[in-house]
C-alpha cells in the first residue's frame, strides 16, 4: 500500500470533506487528510482576533488572509495530492489560487465539480490529473493509488 497525505482544498459550504474521509475510513486507506480552517467566521476573523482590529475592511482581510496562508501553503507542500472543490455558491477564487499553487509545486491536482462549472474552470481542470464529479469518484481515485500493485 502507498501512504499519502491530501489536502482537501476549496468550498466550505458543503460535507464533501466529511464524505472523502468517510470514504477513506470505510475503505482502510493508508491516508492523511488535511484541511484549510473550514469554518467561515473563524478563517475570516483570525487576523482581527489575534492582531487586533482594523477600521478597513482591506486590512482586516488581509490579516487573517496571511495567518491563513500558513496553514494552506504547509498543508499544500506536506501533501502528495491536493483535492480541490468548486461550488457555485460563492466564488471560488481561493481554490483556484490553491489549485495554481499546488500544481507550481508539482502537486497531483484533482477538481471536484459540479458539469456546469466545466467551462469556467476549464483551465485549472487541464492541470488537474483528474476531474471529479462527486465526491465518491475521489475515493476511488485515491482507493485506486493507494491500493493497486
Amino acid at each position: 500500500m502507498l501512504n499519502l497525505t491530501v489536502y482537501l482544498s476549496g468550498e466550505i459550504h458543503s460535507d464533501w470533506r466529511e464524505q472523502i474521509s468517510q470514504g477513506v475510513e470505510a475503505h482502510n486507506l493508508p491516508i492523511t487528510i488535511l484541511t484549510p480552517v473550514v469554518t467561515h467566521a473563524a478563517s475570516d476573523s483570525v487576523g482581527g482576533d489575534i492582531l487586533g482590529d482594523e477600521d478597513k475592511k482591506f486590512w482586516y482581510d488581509h490579516k487573517a488572509a496571511k495567518i491563513n496562508s500558513v496553514r494552506i501553503k504547509t498543508a499544500i507542500e506536506k501533501s502528495d495530492v491536493v483535492v480541490v472543490k468548486f461550488g457555485d455558491k460563492y466564488r471560488q477564487w481561493n481554490a483556484a489560487f490553491e489549485a495554481g499553487y499546488a500544481t507550481a509545486k508539482g502537486k497531483s491536482v484533482i477538481t471536484l465539480h459540479a458539469p456546469d462549472l466545466t467551462h469556467a474552470l476549464k483551465e485549472v481542470d487541464a492541470s488537474a490529473i483528474a476531474t471529479t464529479e462527486t465526491p465518491d469518484q475521489v475515493v476511488e481515485i485515491l482507493k485506486y493509488i493507494t491500493t493497486q500493485t
